[in-house]
């Protein structure tokens, strides 16, 4: 075995303690960020989804079935104009490229109301799936990629409902050294009500640190993430190797039967700095100093 073929099958974080960058990661700043910062990888384009597959439970991937997803003002938009009721039709709309390294940021709100038949659990929810299986590998009937889910919420008027929570169809994670098989578990953000702007990041180091960032603030973090457990269904048998470490996946947006925006999909590709441990560090302290941006500027309507 090369040292090149050596190195591919060491974790890339294992070159910083997870201790060391949850520590570095931990706090925002308001200095400037250096100039030398390369720019941010726009996902979404604000004009088309070219680069995006849509796979909706019941339907081939690539088949957007009702126009659920489509460009409005620059948006990207889940909506449901053209379904009669949800009948449990969850969607995706998948990125067209893996990453396995990566700082994403998303800009969503939530408008107007839920789709009738839709489940009450899913009014104001959506959510990004990271370390995803692709769209073409999933099964026609089957209603979540098998993946990670960082579960967007808005309040609902009447209870405390924090955003930027994990959810894991057919995948387990660990905290605090403990194997966690719970299908949610909580931030502690605060509630975002109405129809204001939210933004959140995820600070993705493949199979090992991930971190949930709402607008600067860290609100929940997780290591080791992994196939196994339940809340997924009609999969392939061959994507679900149980106990397989995720070291990288697609990224997808959810409809889940409450229409939802997405002003901004956004990442910073960290894939080229995770193998010198200088560079990671300089990288991620950047990241960390940018500075601090209201991004929730709410615009009722």
């Amino acid at each position: 075995m090369t040292q090149k073929q050596k190195r591919r099958q060491t974790s890339p974080i294992r070159l910083l303690s997870v201790l060391s960058i949850a520590t570095l990661f931990s706090c925002t700043s308001t200095r400037t960020t250096d100039a030398s910062l390369p720019a941010w990888r726009q996902l979404f384009n604000g004009k088309d989804l070219n680069d995006w597959t849509v796979k909706i439970t019941g339907h081939r991937a690539g088949d957007n079935f009702g126009n659920t997803f489509r460009v409005n003002e620059g948006n990207l938009t889940v909506g449901y104009e053209q379904y009669d009721e949800f009948k449990e039709r969850f969607g995706h709309i998948f990125y067209k490229h893996k990453y396995s390294a990566y700082l994403l940021g998303i800009e969503y709100r939530f408008v107007g109301e839920q789709i009738k038949g839709g489940p009450e659990w899913a009014i104001r929810n959506s959510g990004a799936m990271i370390h995803s299986q692709s769209p073409e590998t999933m099964g026609q009937n089957q209603d979540f990629p098998i993946s990670l889910e960082v579960q967007l919420l808005g309040g609902n008027g009447t209870d405390e409902r924090t955003t930027a929570n994990l959810c894991t169809p057919g995948t387990n994670v660990v905290m605090n050294k403990r194997l966690i098989t719970d299908h949610c578990i909580s931030s502690s953000s605060k509630t975002y009500a109405g129809n204001q702007w939210v933004r959140v990041e995820v600070l993705v180091l493949g199979d090992s640190l991930i971190k949930h960032i709402v607008e600067g603030d860290t609100v929940l973090t997780y290591e080791k993430p992994q196939i196994g457990g339940g809340s997924v269904t009609n999969y392939n048998p061959a994507a679900k190797r149980d106990l397989e470490l995720l070291k990288e996946g697609y990224i997808s947006l959810q409809s889940e039967s409450h229409p939802v925006e997405f002003r901004k999909v956004e990442l910073f590709d960290l894939s080229r700095y995770t193998w010198n441990k200088q560079q990671l560090r300089k990288v991620l302290t950047q990241l960390r100093n940018r500075p601090k941006i209201a991004y929730a500027d709410i615009e009722q309507e």
